[in-house]
């Protein structure tokens, strides 16, 4: 095992973890915001890195070919919106349904199962960031410029009227409806703009590794949620700014991604990878049950021996 190898791998690592960071803001505006189960991701993120480079190939600015990616995301999203507020099929089924029916989609947008990007003869949107006389060309400094710029738009969109009645949408449904918010509209809002975030990641992400393919967002829900909840378990207590949370969330996909990069480099088999992420996401989320057993047994204790 050689560590300057480990070394020298750890920055693309944390750049890859930023790209999917931005994929467990949009989980985090589902899963936490609005309490809604989403699996459309897994199909929407596929789509925005096919979109994403088939506009490239074509001729496209790659920043444009993003911000596509991104609308697209967001159609993706009203599709399973749709099908959960007017047609009554729950959410989690109804993102299924859109996940399953984006297979077939992406396969017609790529032409097939994968389609590549030469970085040599496109321009890539992680390729160079020019601010002012500055110019960033590491991938790790265009994505911290990327993220910092979504979180800020996030945090000023929740921070407005509409914004806040998304969150208590999430919060208290019935309430909300009881102060006249329309919560179907809301859901339907909210899901298109997780996944267009979630897409506006797959695009940076097939721009990142040179190529789009069929299978790209397969698992990435299991990784959002490990973001987010990695993210809320280190710095649930910390961060209680909602722009700090999405921060934490960024920083969990980080953190997730380094800890991928530890463990292959130990020498785990890579086809045991999604059953390590899947006992990583397990551990996170049993934590929380974990320290609230032992306050309980705590206070138990503490009971009995007053008495």
């Amino acid at each position: 095992m050689d560590l300057v190898k480990l070394l020298n791998q750890l920055p693309g690592a944390a750049a890859q973890g930023l790209i999917w960071g931005l994929m467990a803001i949009g989980v985090y505006i589902t899963y936490r915001i609005l309490d809604i189960a989403d699996l459309t991701v897994d199909g929407s993120m596929a789509t925005g890195g096919a979109v994403a480079v088939v506009l490239i190939m074509n001729g496209w600015n790659c920043w444009t070919a993003v911000l596509a990616a991104f609308a697209v995301g967001m159609i993706a999203g009203l599709v399973t919106g749709v099908l959960h507020t007017s047609m009554g099929i729950p959410a989690i089924l109804a993102g299924i349904l859109t996940q399953l029916g984006l297979y077939s989609v992406n396969l017609r947008i790529m032409g097939g199962a994968n389609l590549p990007a030469s970085a040599r003869k496109y321009t890539l949107a992680l390729s160079s960031v020019n601010v002012g006389r500055v110019s960033f060309s590491n991938p790790i400094f265009v994505m911290l410029l990327v993220t910092a710029a979504v979180i800020c738009l996030m945090y000023i969109f929740f921070g407005t009227e509409f914004g806040c009645s998304l969150r208590a949408i999430g919060a208290n449904g019935q309430m909300a409806r009881a102060q006249g918010i329309s919560t179907g509209y809301g859901k339907v809002v909210g899901l298109m703009l997780s996944n267009g975030m979630v897409a506006m990641s797959g695009g940076l992400l097939s721009q990142y590794q040179g190529f789009a393919d069929i299978n790209q967002g397969r698992g990435a829900i299991v990784i959002g949620l490990a973001a987010v909840i990695i993210g809320e378990v280190i710095f649930g207590k910390v961060f209680r700014n909602f722009a700090l949370k999405l921060l934490a969330v960024t920083i969990g996909a980080i953190l997730y991604y380094l800890v991928i990069q530890v463990v292959l480099w130990l020498g785990l088999n890579t086809d045991d990878l999604k059953l390590f992420t899947a006992l990583v996401v397990a551990v996170f989320l049993a934590v929380p049950y974990w320290k609230n057993a032992v306050k309980s047994a705590g206070h138990r204790r503490g009971g009995k021996a007053d008495a």
